[in-house]
This record gives structure tokens, sequence and C-alpha cells, in this order.
């Protein structure tokens, strides 16, 4: 059945609310909008340093460059397929800047305490790596061909050696380890080292538990739609058909009155709030139509 009420209540709530941003991918994918205006948008949050911050992750409203924004901005031109070169050298010079003495690179910078941020980002110490974001930071180097050259940047370099290490040695453990085990997995060039890594997500994935099949589930929880967003995302083989039309169904459901989607976790504000509902929103209608219910 298609759901074009949702897609219609939906529509007046991003261009009321959403940031600029959002509601230039919400045209590029729904409404013959350009890539380069999606492109534009971004630049906004990048810093001279070719990090980027200034709250381009809602929860995060440091000003300064942090990693984890710099990776959603990697991962915004990747759903667009536009890498950006300019952009794109400004983060390879932000990453040299960044990157550990033995790879990696941190969670988050002390630099986010002193301004507004969620109370899960407070950072004591920035001078060990994460694979959050270091997976999908450089999954998605990888997968860029813009700027080929980045693969051998000695951050890089050490950085992959770093995470093959780590996953040779650690298990996934939640969503936000997984999804970048699995972004790097799906780019490295190195096929068949990532082949023995592939055994280990699956056996996790298929764990009771990993992902969440309640739909109703409250709190902050990662359910079947946050892990296989798409037809197209590596996770949806561990989810059955009934177990996926329950969870569409339930996301149908979960619009609220006034068009947007809710987030399931405490925002820093009201401004925040609104500013995670329109880039959750716009994913919600991704999705929705990526199983053919728009």
């Amino acid at each position: 059945m298609i759901h074009s009420d949702c897609f219609q209540r939906a529509r007046p709530f991003i261009y009321r609310n959403a940031r600029l941003l959002d509601r230039r991918r919400y045209e590029y994918f729904f409404e013959g909008g350009s890539k380069e205006a999606v492109i534009e948008a971004l630049r906004a949050y990048q810093n001279a340093d070719g990090g980027f911050g200034n709250a381009l992750e809602p929860d995060i409203r440091c000003p300064f460059s942090q990693p984890v924004p710099t990776e959603m901005a990697l991962a915004i031109m990747d759903q667009i397929g536009l890498f950006d070169e300019q952009i794109l050298e400004g983060i390879n010079r932000y990453l040299r800047k960044i990157t550990l003495e033995d790879g990696g690179i941190p969670l988050a910078l002390r630099s986010l305490n002193d301004y507004p941020h969620a109370p899960w980002w407070t950072t004591e110490n920035d001078d060990l790596p994460s694979i959050n974001p270091t997976g999908t930071i450089i999954g998605l180097l990888y997968k860029q061909n813009v700027l080929p050259d980045i693969v051998r940047e000695p951050y890089f370099v050490k950085t992959v050696q770093y995470i093959w290490k780590y996953m040779e040695q650690e298990r996934p453990s939640g969503y936000h380890d997984g999804m970048h085990w699995i972004v790097f997995l799906q780019n490295t060039p190195d096929r068949e080292r990532a082949e023995g890594q592939w055994a280990v997500i699956d056996e996790w994935l298929s764990r009771p538990g990993t992902i969440e099949k309640n739909p109703y589930a409250e709190g902050y929880v990662h359910k079947v739609l946050d892990w296989a967003p798409d037809r197209d995302s590596y996770a949806r083989k561990f989810v059955s058909d009934e177990e996926l039309a329950e969870h569409l169904q339930a996301l149908l459901v979960q619009q609220q009155d006034d068009g947007g989607w809710p987030i399931s976790w405490p925002a820093v504000s009201p401004a925040c709030e609104l500013e995670w509902r329109g880039y959750v929103t716009v994913e919600r209608l991704r999705t929705l139509r990526s199983f053919g219910l728009l």
C-alpha cells in the first residue's frame, strides 16, 4: 500500500522546522533538487581547519571541528553520491592533525565540553582511538574516488593498521560500534582480510538482542529499521519479511501529528530537537520509499 498521506504530512513539517541542510536533502531526494545545493548547505558547517562542527551533529553544539560531525559530513556526501573535492581536501587536512600517533581517531575532542552538548558527549580524554567514528571515516574515504591519493597518506595508512588490529582483538559492541565495522568492511580493498571479519559480524548480528526486534521498544534502542534503513543495508538479511513489515507499520504509526518523526533520546534544547527531527524525518521518508511505501 502506498501511503501518500504520510508524505504530504511530512512535507510541511520539514519546511516549517528543518534546517536548510535537511530541506536541501529533502528536495534532492523527493522534489528534484540538486546535489550541488546539498553540498553548498553542508559547506556552512566546515571550519577553516577542514573539519566539521557548528552543530552539524545537533547534540554537539560546539563550533569547533569534531570527529563525529566530520564523519557525518562524509556520510551525507555518500548519501547523495557526490564527494566534493574541496570539502574532502579540508577533511584530509583535518584528519592529518587529529589522528593519534599510533593511528585511529578519538571519539570526541575536549573542546566540546565548553559548549552545550548531550551528557554522553562529555569528554575527559581525547588521546585514545575509537572505532566510532574511525571505521566509517576510513571506509568512506576508501569509497570516494575524487582524491585517490588519500589512501597513501601516513595518517591513513597507520589508521587502517589500527582498525585491523582492533578488529582482530575485539568484538562489536552495540549499534554505534557495529555500524563502523560494517562500513569499513564494505569498502576496504583488502577483500580477503575482510572475509574473516564478516564471520564475526554475522555471528554478532544473529544473536538475540543485537537488533531490537520489538518495534515498540522504548528508550534509546536500535531497531530493525535503524540497522536496515533501506533494501540494500547489510543487516537486512538478518531480519525476516514479517519482522520488516511489522517495523514499517510501526514507523507509519509513529509519525506525529505535526508530520515529523520523533527522536528517542533527550535533546539538548528545543532547537536541537527540531534539528534532529528534521534530519530523522528525511531519513524516515527515505526508508519508507526504499521499501515501497511511498
